[in-house]
């Protein structure tokens, strides 16, 4: 295993099965772990379709096989499990739904869907697709948007965040744009890199804003004649 620690950010390069046992004093999980469904993601055995800017094959490898024990996340105190539709976890009264703003033809689907352990109703965060790949590079074939992780942050009260399938770090990126500590964990060390360049990133520009003073207001704005 590797550990990178940067800011409020702890990343861990390693096998998630191996490092969650190590792990104590936290509350939430938010992730995205893989549902098994590379064939049909990427447009079928065969097919010639791949992820926005991602080599064509690479989603379909990545997401071959689904990962084991993903329930066991539905312990934690909260839980955001994106694509939880697809493992054995408890009936939930809150769903999070993403609406991508697509035709009834949008041949990867119009929404994805996040099982919560949260006692509240199903809430839906909006963005098409086109605004989200206008808005950010995507790095990893299942890279949600910035914006809709710093939307689920908002309904959960915990301040340390773990994502065990941390991926290229948006939901890193997301608790440092809200001022949360996080733990991710990744067993890719491609992807782990680019999870700390963007974490750091993150990072850097939160500090830069922070050291921004607004210009003062020249007093002869408001002098009368």
């Amino acid at each position: 295993m590797r550990t990178e620690v940067i800011g409020d950010a702890t990343l861990i390069l390693g096998d998630c099965l191996d490092v969650l046992p190590t792990l104590s004093g936290v509350d939430a999980v938010v992730t995205d772990p893989p549902y098994g469904l590379g064939d049909k993601w990427n447009g079928g055995a065969g097919g010639a379709k791949s992820s926005w800017r991602i080599p064509q094959g690479e989603a379909k490898v990545w997401d071959m096989q689904t990962s084991p024990d993903v329930e066991k996340l539905a312990a934690f105190k909260e839980c955001v499990i994106w694509g939880g539709q697809y493992y054995s976890l408890p009936p939930s009264r809150c769903w999070f739904l993403w609406d991508k703003k697509q035709p009834d033809n949008f041949s990867t689907g119009q929404a994805e869907m996040a099982w919560t352990n949260l006692d509240r109703p199903i809430r839906t965060f909006r963005m098409a697709t086109c605004e989200f790949h206008g808005s950010e590079f995507k790095h990893h074939p299942a890279q949600k948007p910035t914006e809709l992780m710093v939307w689920c942050l908002k309904w959960l009260d915990s301040k340390t965040i773990l994502d065990p399938f941390m991926g290229s770090g948006t939901t890193g990126v997301a608790c440092i744009r809200t001022g949360r500590k996080f733990i991710g964990i990744e067993k890719e060390p491609k992807y782990f890199d680019i999870a700390c360049k963007r974490i750091q990133s993150e990072l850097d520009r939160s500090a830069l804003f922070e050291n921004v003073s607004p210009a003062p207001i020249a007093a002869d704005l408001f002098a009368t004649e």
